[in-house]
């Protein structure tokens, strides 16, 4: 190769040789009293050099190998801290350092070490073994065959201090070794990073710096003999640097570089070979030779080795510099020691001198935790976990085991309640009131007459423009107007080609505002994915301008404010129509300002008079929240002066899908995520900015869109559910939820409010994934006007009573024919059917744990064998027969009890424990309509019937009854576990078939919910327990100081004080009666063992009705039989049920439409106040 090749960079070399110049005039003044007799004037001569030009190009790394021999010898210096070639997640190189105070003042600062330097370790044997790497040839170097020839060929020489990087101002630098070869010379490794005083040794071409206080292979004795590789003081191990993944070796204390030779060398404590370390290292440029700082360990992985082990892959140390040149090798800093990502072969070390502290006490994880000097020490394996076992728990013989590892089986024993409740559960427990939700869907029409709600096809992606009566649909290349005072088909159907643009597809659509008052809701623009807008009159279908290349890309959202129209493409371009006077806006002719966004935003809508905008893949963590939080940006695009800003959830939520604000809560803003959160947002802040005050739980299901109507909050859910909720009082309220699109999704939600003016009705529009827009009634009117017929039932209905008796036990596996043991025994039932005065009309036994829920084989049998009702009695064909007996002995005790009065079953059932049976008076057995009985499970997430209730119910004349017998999740601590239960049985959907009796159910109702039924009626073992001590309770018990319990006990206190509990609605009749759980079997004392329950009311008997004064209990009480663990309680009610006179109440509710009429004029004006302050209208 010749000296004009290409990757000989003359212009740097021309720079060294100034450089190099300047160091020799330095070592001429002012020698170095450490160092050795200067070189030769014919050597000296070598170090002329020129003033530098400008950097060179960086050449590869197998050029300073390749060039062949010049007159002088030439110095690379790295041009920028960026030649430096590090790992992908390697730690940036430090700060250019500054000049030696030993060394002349020079304008140039000095270069840092030759990019094309790496250090490689020494073998522990001979040098000539290495010298064999196919790297470069011995041949090509000259070099003697043995170590005495080879010192006969080196000569002393001691060059001129050369400025280089260090880590300190006040440190001296090492000696540089210069080749006579003509090829590029090698910067010597600084005295900071060999950490004790060298020798140099020169043969013709080569210098090799080696340490004076450390016998190595290569040194020798006066005599020109080798010495052995043992001394008395052998070296001490390095702190090493494993080779990461990409093959880049390392630099070892003690040692210098030697670029040129090529040679691979493992003796770590002598000398080091700069050179790639890759398997092709010809192909690849070196960066620099400067040691970045390293890398903070990976957690998990060893930060140290052994004593007396090394690795054999090459490693680099980041030194830090001593104090004094000759500052021995004890007083240096603590090493750190990396770890790779690769396992390497171990070789021994000597063990004599002990190992460099690690110093890994200094490095702190990514997560920002302190690592443990002593755990860094321990070598762990390759694939060892990131995380510390799990730490193990001593459990003495006969304790319980731990909550999370017991074995799934349906055990009823007592948990030990300590567990922390689910996160998921407790959200559930606190979401909004819907136990006194309207079910009535508030469907809409503008045709006159007894006509069906109107139903428009839209297509799922769709746009959709509401007006008054009119809707215009959009899809790809056609758009649809349809006038709903005419009939549900299209007025209108027009294709782009006949618009005057051919092959445009429509993406959306608004509504322009006019100064003209026939003019208004008629004129809509359209946007289409050519970024085209058009404006037509939807009364003739005609368009009256058309802007093309409006935008450059899709146009995606169009927004109306005040008298300016706002339109925004997918790049985030932003074209605000604002008019100059008091005419309206021109398409053709308004100039638009132009605003940036954000691209590709997946929610824009216009609030308050700012852009809020929310991508679905931008997320980012929020201090101390778990999880990822979306990013909200809002933007002020009417202040021309104004930036947009970016805001975050107070609380980790799902993407943002909706937002609007509610016309009773006008200065704040309503967000709608996935994952069924709301997240509120106050407009009045300092700055004029948006800022998010609360997050609540609204929903099981992802909330997908949201308006506010009137004085509800209207969100439509991905189960197709839209719910109204009343904001004004905490917890929300559910005060309307009902089925719109078929349990499909709710994709939106707009509120048609040029409808109020134009047709005098406040409509909301919603589309599904039915593919159907449906139009709903905004004020709720269907609702008002119940609630007013409801006052008025008194003067078109009949009643009369009915009395009802209730009997529940949890007999715990006992049998019926165990009750002739004792007195308490044998009377048991013929007390409770005589609790009350008078044969009762309806008498509901209720019990729990009829078979042995600690028998697995029992359970598995009544819950995978079954058949259909027997024709004869009703029983389920069980494989068990403890339903049968207990249902042979009930039939006996009621004949026996009331032999003259002809009871019969009307339905019995049976859930893995839990059975029910129902009797009734053969006088009234013709009464009742509408019968049914089923299950709900709510064991194991609703998948096992250990935990759950029988649902049953029945109409009687224009009212519905229903029942429940229902066992609750145990525990002393698992009170939201139990509010759980509630709550999914009272909000279960679809529990019965429907009805064809839609009078005698409440709310709208269709008698498929517990809570469509005008009386519900709630036994069992709920197991709410006392949190009081036991010995507490037990004095209060013996001395019949009952009242001091009652603020203690769980399910008082969750109707009192929690505003979510689903029993809040419920009534109980006073607890006068001693705590019925948990007594020794065959014994009046409560629990002896070694668990020692505090006593507890775990059996109760709850009700409910539409009208409180309906429902009056006659008696609440318990047994005294001793067979189970609980003691069995019964409540006698009379209960008034009505029957109407349709025609007196058709008048009544003629009336009530009437004074309907002003109270949505009121409520109209109301809501037209609020649009004309939010600039809609």
């Amino acid at each position: 190769m010749d000296s004009n090749s290409p990757e000989i960079e003359t212009d740097s070399l021309q720079a060294v040789k100034s450089l190099r110049s300047k160091f020799e005039k330095l070592a001429l003044a002012q020698p170095n009293s450490n160092s050795l007799p200067l070189p030769t004037p014919q050597r000296a001569e070598l170090l002329t050099v020129t003033a530098p030009s400008s950097p060179r190009p960086r050449a590869n790394s197998n050029a300073a190998l390749d060039a062949p021999f010049t007159d002088g010898v030439h110095l690379r210096s790295s041009s920028s801290s960026s030649d430096l070639r590090v790992p992908a997640r390697r730690a940036p190189p430090p700060p250019p350092p500054r000049v030696s105070k030993l060394l002349s003042p020079s304008p140039t600062p000095s270069p840092a070490p030759s990019p094309l330097l790496r250090p490689v370790p020494i073998p522990q044997g001979s040098i000539f073994a290495a010298l064999q790497s196919p790297k470069v040839e011995i041949q090509e170097l000259n070099l003697p065959p043995t170590v005495s020839s080879l010192r006969s060929k080196f000569v002393t020489l001691t060059p001129p201090a050369s400025p280089i990087r260090t880590q300190s101002q006040s440190s001296r630098q090492s000696i540089s070794a210069i080749f006579t070869d003509p090829r590029p010379a090698i910067p010597p490794r600084p005295a900071s990073v060999l950490g004790m005083p060298h020798n140099t040794i020169t043969t013709n071409d080569i210098t090799l710096t080696t340490p004076t206080k450390s016998p190595s292979p290569l040194s020798t004795d006066d005599d020109g003999n080798a010495l052995a590789s043992s001394s008395k003081y052998p070296p001490p191990p390095v702190p090493v640097r494993r080779q990461n993944g990409n093959g880049h070796g390392g630099q070892t204390p003690g040692a210098i570089s030697i670029r040129s030779l090529g040679v691979h060398l493992d003796d770590p404590t002598l000398v080091t070979l700069e050179s790639d370390s890759s398997p092709t290292p010809a192909s690849r440029s070196s960066r620099s030779a400067t040691v970045p700082p390293p890398r903070p360990p990976r957690r998990g992985q060893g930060s140290s080795i052994s004593p007396g082990k090394a690795d054999s892959t090459r490693m680099t140390s980041s030194v830090p510099e001593p104090k004094s040149f000759m500052s021995p090798p004890p007083t240096r800093p603590p090493l750190p020691v990396r770890r790779g990502a690769l396992q390497a072969q171990e070789e021994p070390l000597p063990s004599t001198p002990p190992p460099l502290p690690s110093r890994s006490q200094f490095m702190t994880p990514s997560n920002g935790e302190a690592r443990d000097p002593a755990a860094a020490s321990e070598r762990k394996p390759l694939g060892a976990s990131k995380l510390p076992p799990p730490p193990t728990r001593t459990i003495a013989l006969g304790d319980k085991l731990p909550p999370p590892r017991r074995p799934p089986t349906p055990s009823s024993s007592e948990d030990s309640g300590d567990e922390d409740e689910p996160r998921a559960q407790h959200a559930i427990d606190l979401m909004p009131d819907s136990s006194s939700s309207s079910r009535r869907a508030p469907t809409l029409t503008f045709r006159e007459g007894h006509h069906p709600e109107p139903r428009v096809h839209v297509h799922p992606h769709s746009c959709v423009a509401l007006a008054g009566s009119w809707v215009v649909v959009g899809h790809g290349h056609h758009v649809k107007i349809y006038d709903l005072k005419v009939g549900e088909g299209p007025v209108h159907s027009l294709d782009t080609k006949e618009m005057g643009a051919k092959d445009f597809k429509v993406t959306c659509m608004e509504f322009r505002p006019t100064v003209s008052l026939p003019d208004r809701g008629f004129l809509l623009w359209i946007g289409t994915r050519e970024g085209h807008i058009f404006e037509m009159d939807i009364r003739t279908g005609t368009v009256r301008g058309i802007k093309h290349a409006a935008h450059l890309h899709p146009i995606t959202h169009i927004f109306r404010h005040a008298r300016s129209m706002v339109t925004l493409d997918d790049s985030g371009k932003t074209l605000l129509f604002s008019p100059d006077s008091a005419e309206d806006i021109s398409l053709l002719l308004t100039t638009p300002r132009v605003i940036r966004t954000t691209e590709k935003q997946d929610f824009v809508k216009l609030l308050d008079g700012k852009l809020w905008t929310a991508a679905r893949a931008e997320h980012q963590h929020h201090g101390a929240t778990p999880g990822r939080v979306p990013v909200v940006r809002v933007y002020d695009i009417f202040n021309p002066a104004s930036t947009g800003r970016s805001l975050l959830p107070s609380e980790h939520v799902g993407p943002v899908t909706s937002a609007t604000i509610l016309p009773s809560q006008p200065s704040t803003v309503y967000v709608g995520h996935e994952g069924g959160y709301v997240s509120l947002w106050a407009l009045d802040t300092p700055d004029g900015y948006p800022r998010c005050d609360e997050v609540l739980k609204v929903s099981t299901s992802d909330v997908l869109s949201l308006e506010g109507v009137n004085e509800r909050l209207w969100a439509g859910s991905r189960n197709g559910m839209i719910s109204a909720y009343d904001v004004g009082v905490r917890p929300w309220v559910v005060t309307n939820c009902w089925g719109a699109h078929g349990g499909l999704p709710v994709v939106r939600l707009v509120v048609n409010c040029w409808a109020i003016g134009g047709m005098g009705r406040l409509c909301v529009g919603s589309v599904g994934r039915d593919e159907v827009l449906r139009l709903w009634d905004g004020l709720l009117g269907w609702d008002w006007v119940d609630k007013e017929l409801v006052k008025l039932e008194t003067s078109f209905s009949t009643f009369r009573d009915l009395s009802l008796l209730v009997i529940s036990w949890n007999c715990d596996s006992a049998r019926p024919d165990a009750l002739t043991s004792s007195p308490q025994n044998t009377t048991f039932l013929h007390s409770a059917l005589h609790a009350v005065p008078a044969p009762p009309s309806i008498i509901i036994f209720g019990f729990q744990e009829v078979i042995d829920l600690e028998s697995r084989k029992m359970v598995a049998k009544n819950v995978l064998l079954g058949g259909k009702k027997k024709p004869d009695d009703g029983l389920s064909e069980k494989v068990t027969g403890a339903y049968k007996r207990w249902y042979d002995c009930l039939v006996g005790a009621v004949r026996a009890a009331w032999p003259g009065e002809g009871y019969g079953v009307v339905c019995t059932e049976s859930l893995v424990g839990l059975f029910t049976c129902v009797f009734v008076k053969s006088a009234e057995r013709g009464a009742f309509g509408d019968v049914a009985i089923t299950t709900i499970k709510r064991g194991m997430g609703g998948r096992y019937g250990n935990k759950g209730g029988i649902v049953g119910r029945f109409v009687i004349g224009d009212s519905s009854i229903c029942f429940i017998n229902c066992h609750l999740a145990a525990g002393q601590g698992a009170v939201r576990r139990r509010n759980a239960d509630v709550a999914g049985m009272l909000e279960e959907k679809a529990v019965f078939a429907p009805t064809e009796h839609p009078n005698a159910y409440v709310g709208g109702g269709d008698g498929t919910m517990v809570l469509d039924h005008e009386f519900v009626i709630l036994n069992g073992d709920m197991n709410y327990r006392i949190d009081h001590r036991r010995d507490a309770i037990l004095t209060a018990i013996k001395s019949g100081d009952l009242t001091s319990l009652l603020p203690h006990d769980q399910l008082l206190r969750e109707i009192k004080h929690n505003r979510a509990c689903r029993l809040r609605n419920f009534s109980e009749g006073p607890l006068t009666f001693a705590p019925t759980y948990k007594y020794d079997p065959r014994s009046p004392a409560y629990d002896t063992s070694e668990k020692r329950r505090s006593p507890a009311w775990c059996d109760r008997i709850l009700w409910r009705a539409r009208v409180p004064g309906r429902v009056r209990q006659m008696h609440y009480g318990r047994y005294e039989a001793d067979v189970s663990d609980h003691r069995p309680i019964s409540a006698g009610f009379e209960v008034t049920v009505k029957s109407f006179d349709y025609g007196e109440r058709e008048r009544a509710a003629g009336v009530v439409r009437a004074r309907w009429v002003g109270e949505e004029e009121r409520l109209l004006l109301k809501m037209t106040q609020f649009y004309v302050g939010q600039a809609l209208i």
